[in-house]
């Protein structure tokens, strides 16, 4: 597939663009993102990425067209265990909900540009030292294992390295001030609690960035594919997270399939000198796990489930606010 620098260009200038449309023109006005909503703008994202798909499948044949889808589906997966970290985030700041959309738009605006900044590290390092690959698959298959084991309930945005921070340096409101991120109270300049939301959830996305671009790049170091699977992916999280905000904490088996992806992803790498796995094999993999997650979270009863995922514990409890 020949890509020159135009084609990153003009991606990046329609995504930019449609941005622009988003938030200058339907969402100009703060108001709460209902289920239909967010149902119809994720629909304009997909349709957006399969059209894209479709032009990759055409441009670059099967192979770049199955490395998109992969690494889209992966992004996707992933993204689903970002909304249960923005849920907590949200409570914990007590965020009213049509102030949201503000805060995921220009929380998704700095993800993409510190996607752009991993993307070009890890591809750099890669082709620089092809040994990275390995450090990149241990990673991967290190990440898997700790989300299996890992605890729900330890993210605390009160702890954020960031929040403390700024918290220190700058005086902050009590108080909301509608959308604004800065406010003045009795001549003094001081940020409002929305700033430190939106702190809150870019500091998440670097964790975010530094679990999914190793795992895409093991399907692809393609920079034009994985930029742009990343990009759509991200851009529909906003509407995923308005659609499953309620329905997130019912996939009860979702760190299972996570743990299960990352871990196979790695493997994916370590073993790429020894087998190398077609894409089409990669991404049924990643369907399938994805697949089996979601049915068997609505298949097996809570009862059940909390009974043997959690030893009776229901999954997914909501952070306690401390405020």
């Amino acid at each position: 597939m020949d890509v020159t620098i135009w084609h990153y260009v003009i991606f990046t200038a329609a995504i930019f663009a449609m941005l622009a449309v988003d938030l200058g023109l339907f969402h100009r006005k703060a108001h709460s993102v209902k289920f239909r909503e967010a149902v119809m703008w994720y629909f304009v994202w997909l349709t957006l990425a399969a059209i894209f798909a479709g032009w990759i499948f055409w441009q670059g044949g099967s192979d770049k067209g199955a490395e998109f889808v992969t690494g889209y589906v992966i992004e996707l997966m992933l993204s689903v265990d970002n909304i249960f970290v923005f849920l907590v985030i949200f409570s914990y700041f007590k965020v009213p909900s049509q102030f949201q959309h503000r805060v995921l738009f220009y929380g998704i605006l700095g993800a993409v540009f510190m996607r752009a900044a991993f993307i070009g590290l890890g591809v750099s390092l890669i082709n620089m030292f092809e040994w990275t690959i390995y450090i990149f698959g241990i990673f991967l298959v290190y990440t898997g294992i700790k989300l299996l084991i890992r605890k729900e309930g330890e993210v605390d945005p009160d702890q954020n390295p960031m929040v403390k921070i700024v918290r220190k340096v700058i005086p902050v409101s009590g108080e909301y001030d509608g959308q604004k991120f800065f406010t003045r109270k009795n001549g003094v300049l001081m940020i409002t609690p929305l700033l430190l939301v939106l702190l809150a959830v870019e500091s998440a996305d670097v964790v975010f960035a530094v679990d999914s671009v190793p795992a895409i790049l093991a399907i692809t170091t393609d920079p034009f594919i994985v930029w742009t699977s990343n990009v759509f992916a991200i851009l529909g999280l906003r509407s995923l997270f308005f659609i499953f905000s309620d329905l997130v904490s019912t996939i009860r088996y979702l760190k299972y399939g996570l743990s299960v992806m990352l871990t196979f992803i790695g493997l994916k790498l370590l073993a790429h000198d020894i087998y190398h796995m077609p894409t089409y094999v990669s991404l049924g993999v990643v369907v399938g796990v994805l697949v089996i997650t979601v049915a068997a979270s609505y298949i097996i009863k809570p009862s059940e489930a909390d009974a043997h995922a959690h030893g009776g514990k229901s999954d997914k409890e909501p952070a306690q606010d401390s405020h």
